[in-house]
């Protein structure tokens, strides 16, 4: 008899665990929901944890870059078209597209060091829902194996090795939404290949333009395992085009001359693709990573429409295309029951051909303010280790060492030029068993992000020719914490976390220039609340809260110490309900509180309250699921920004004005889903 086991644990518990469940002969399936996993004695801290499939398979989601928001307190929202990268917010940042976020999908890195767009750049568009079997996330700087733009925490994808089943889906939506999915797996013996391929097509709400995303992906994995070995081989493919409504001033929506479903320069939009080759291979004592990337990105783009160019507009164009090359080295070693220890090495590097602003009309070029080709290489070495003193206290202690070097070829030879730095980060804590169902954690740690090279060894600016002060390659970020967590198997799981985070020197999105750059030094501290409640078989709910205190360190220039962006309040809440094995209904809210959009705290958004609703009725092989996203159809803002623009006919000074984008209307998908 075929044996098909999901077990979510093993991502927590390493490969002896999945070893020893193979062995199991009465075992036909084991499902386990990432929420209800019991983590005591699993974690080092109260603010991290596993996402399962099973949890993603129930949530509504209008986008796929959603699936991040598993993570407790974190927001994700868009401001452009579907196919660019979603906008992040967690524990007081605004994390533009990915700046103190780390995310990987097994073993690659999916940040992007000197993006054309912005530092950090994390487009999770070619994942493809289904593939995950799981995801692990940790908040704060506690690991000593996660490494650039780990400040505020790391999410790392896993795949499935074996599909649940073969599947073919089937997606109907308003406003032209069609999307299609094709899965199989292929088992021989004890060694498998799976193959998906996702095609969406997506026109969006708005008036005057047609978002037209054109999107495919595609995902073939072998899988091997002989006794205690195990490894795949996989192959990744994206490809995407598309329109954008970008973000508009409020001030023309409120006199009336557009809707806020319209836009200013509906010529915005781009074009992205993404394909890499990886492999994996572990056993008891190794996990080995290597994988290539190529990675393209031209994204136009219009924020201050004829601030700086009356004539043809401010439309400019931002190309990225690079190859990424990397390995993740890590050793595991157990000396005792009570000492585990793990070390690593880990290189990347970035193999940047083109990284470029352009100034264009209607996507056609006018000139190039700065085309640069970019090396930019990294190695690391961490050691972590893990002792247990007595049946309920156990330390943990951490050290990383990450060297890069970058080197920087412009069109203006006075920025051109070589850069490299270094850090030392250290990170330890404690683990207090109160008894089984009780555990404490105490936390600190130290991690960093990296700058754009280019600011590295800029010294003219390439607009004003003007003189600019270089930043520098790697700034650290230090946090601390203090956490409760209680776990009662199919019952309650709960956690609670007090935390600070101080960075040395801040990234700020500029919404003129379309990227970010660095600030003031800055500090937070926070409370975050989760709770997963299991009623009986049927009825499940759960809530995340989360407050965060956001300012500067210092300031200048008569400038507040407000963050600018920086959310100080997350409510993330939900209800699923299964009466019978082939019925089941979810409903989910979100809401965010309002946002300080300068340094004074003088201008702010509005909150931001959202409700999605998905019914689902299983019938032998086939899945129906409906659902209704937005369903109390709100016209709140999914994002917004305060700085100047120009319309046609205002001042040559431009006009201070709030500019968002609006959260899509209520719209209704059907899905049809069939298992073979």
């Amino acid at each position: 008899m075929k044996k098909t086991i999901l077990f979510s644990l093993i991502v927590v518990s390493g490969p002896q665990v999945w070893a020893d469940i193979q062995e199991l002969e009465d075992i036909e399936k084991v499902v386990v929901y990432g929420h209800r996993l019991p983590l005591i004695g699993q974690t080092l801290s109260a603010s991290e944890g596993i996402i399962g499939f099973q949890d993603i398979n129930v949530r509504p989601m209008l986008r796929q870059g959603e699936v991040l928001e598993f993570v407790p307190g974190m927001v994700v929202t868009q401001h452009s078209g579907s196919g660019k990268a979603n906008q992040y917010f967690l524990r007081g940042f605004n994390l533009d597209h990915g700046t103190d976020f780390a995310t990987s999908i097994n073993g690659m890195p999916i940040n992007m060091r000197t993006h054309g767009h912005g530092q950090g750049y994390t487009d999770l568009n070619f994942i493809i829902p289904e593939s995950v079997a799981s995801i692990q996330y940790q908040k704060g700087p506690y690991h000593a194996e996660n490494g650039d733009f780990s400040n505020a925490g790391a999410a790392d994808f896993i795949t499935f090795d074996s599909l649940p089943t073969n599947i073919a889906k089937l997606e109907l939506g308003q406003d032209g939404y069609i999307r299609g999915l094709l899965g199989a797996n292929q088992q021989y013996d004890n060694d498998g290949f799976i193959s998906l391929l996702e095609s969406e097509r997506y026109d969006g709400p708005w008036l005057g333009v047609s978002e037209r995303l054109r999107k495919t992906n595609a995902l073939l994995q072998y899988s091997f395992r002989e006794g205690n070995k195990q490894g795949n081989v996989a192959f990744m493919a994206y490809d995407n085009s598309w329109n954008a409504a970008d973000q508009i001033p409020l001030r023309l929506v409120n006199s009336g001359q557009i809707s806020p479903l319209e836009t200013v320069d509906p010529t915005a939009g781009g074009n992205s693709a993404r394909y890499s080759l990886s492999t994996q291979w572990q056993n008891t004592d190794w996990h080995v990573d290597a994988f290539v990337i190529q990675s393209q990105l031209d994204l136009y783009s219009n924020f201050t429409y004829f601030l700086d160019d009356p004539e043809h507009g401010d439309q400019f164009k931002q190309v990225d295309k690079r190859f990424i090359y990397g390995t993740n080295i890590k050793r595991s070693v157990i000396n005792n029951e009570r000492l585990r220890q793990n070390m690593g090495l880990q290189f990347r590097y970035d193999d940047i051909n083109d990284v470029a602003l352009i100034r264009t009309y209607q996507r056609q070029p006018l000139s190039t303010v700065r085309s640069d080709k970019v090396q930019e290489s990294s190695l690391a070495l961490f050691w972590e280790g893990e002792t247990t003193f007595n049946s309920v206290i156990t330390a943990n202690l951490g050290i990383r060492y990450d060297h890069l070097w970058a080197k920087v070829e412009s069109n203006l030879e006075l920025n051109s030029g070589h850069a490299d730095d270094g850090l030392l980060n250290l990170k330890g804590g404690l683990v207090y068993r109160i008894d089984n169902n009780w555990e404490s954690y105490l936390n600190a740690g130290q991690s960093f992000h990296s700058n754009d090279a280019r600011g590295s060894t800029i010294q003219v600016d390439p607009v004003s020719g003007e003189s600019a002060e270089q930043v520098d390659l790697l700034v650290r970020g230090t946090g601390a914490e203090v956490g409760l967590r209680y776990s009662r198997a199919e019952q309650l799981n709960f956690s609670m976390a007090l935390w600070s985070l101080n960075l040395d020197s801040e990234l700020l999105f500029v919404g003129d220039a379309g990227n970010t750059e660095s600030s003031l030094p800055s500090k937070r501290w926070g409370i975050e609340l989760s709770a997963y409640y299991w009623l009986n078989k049927i009825f499940s709910a759960d809530i995340e809260l989360a407050w965060t205190d956001s300012h500067y360190a210092d300031t200048i220039n008569n400038e507040g110490n407000k963050i600018a962006g920086a959310l100080p309040f997350v409510l993330s809440s939900g209800l699923l309900w299964q009466p019978m094995d082939s019925w089941h209904f979810s409903l989910r809210m979100r809401h965010f509180g309002q946002r300080n959009l300068d340094s004074l705290g003088e201008v702010k958004s509005n909150e931001f309250t959202v409700l999605n609703m998905l019914l689902n009725y299983q019938y032998n092989r086939w899945q129906f699921t409906l659902n209704m996203l937005n369903a109390l159809n709100s016209n709140d803002h999914d994002i917004d920004y305060l700085y100047s623009s120009r319309l046609p006919g205002e001042s040559s000074g431009g006009i201070e004005d709030i500019h968002f984008h609006p959260i899509e209307p209520r719209t209704l998908r059907l899905e049809a889903n069939y298992t073979f």
